[in-house]
């Protein structure tokens, strides 16, 4: 993980600042929303997964046990607390060799390898230009390649997921299912 990248040091006004993050990552979100239930019916052993503005690293690590010591994670956040936190859990939890930490900037996610899976959970809402952010996802998936797309019910409306899920049809996904996540609103996409 020593190898992170870093972006240029501008800022991003709409990100959640990281210290806002503790509230997400506490032991009672796993009774709502537990990681493991969440990823295990669409993450594969041996597969290169991106999760994509982890915040504090709550699904990380349940990606980095799913895809096994023979898979990669790439934890890209533009907050460099937050990728400090996710090292330091992940050397606790003896994930840190399948965790790849890359500091994005706020135009460029800044992926360098191809991806079977890719989770965007609550942040999308935060990114200024959706249907960049979609393309270059689209681009760094494999073909067939999925990405799960979560977005929190309460401070996203079904028109603003439904023109997330456009950008993303935009620029060359299709939706595989809606599954039920708490408190969200979902969508499965294919590459």
């Amino acid at each position: 993980m020593s190898d992170r990248q870093t972006p240029n040091r501008s800022s991003h006004q709409c990100v959640c600042p990281w210290w806002c993050c503790f509230t997400f990552d506490n032991f009672l979100r796993k009774f709502v929303q537990d990681p493991d239930k969440i990823l295990k019916l669409y993450v594969r052993s041996g597969w290169t997964a991106l999760d994509v503005g982890p915040g504090m690293g709550y699904f990380t690590l349940a990606l980095a046990r799913l895809v096994g010591p023979s898979g990669t994670v790439i934890a890209a956040d533009l907050q460099a607390k937050m990728l400090n936190v996710i090292e330091n859990k992940a050397e606790r939890a003896g994930l840190k060799d399948r965790i790849k930490l890359v500091h994005s900037s706020p135009d460029r996610i800044g992926i360098e390898r191809p991806l079977d899976f890719a989770l965007a959970f609550w942040m999308v809402h935060e990114v200024p230009d959706r249907p960049r952010f979609f393309k270059e996802i689209v681009a760094s998936l494999k073909k067939g390649g999925l990405l799960l797309l979560v977005e929190p019910r309460f401070h996203v409306s079904r028109n603003s997921f439904a023109e997330s899920l456009g950008a993303a049809r935009d620029a060359g996904m299709t939706t595989v299912e809606q599954p039920s996540i708490f408190l969200s609103r979902a969508a499965l996409l294919k590459k």
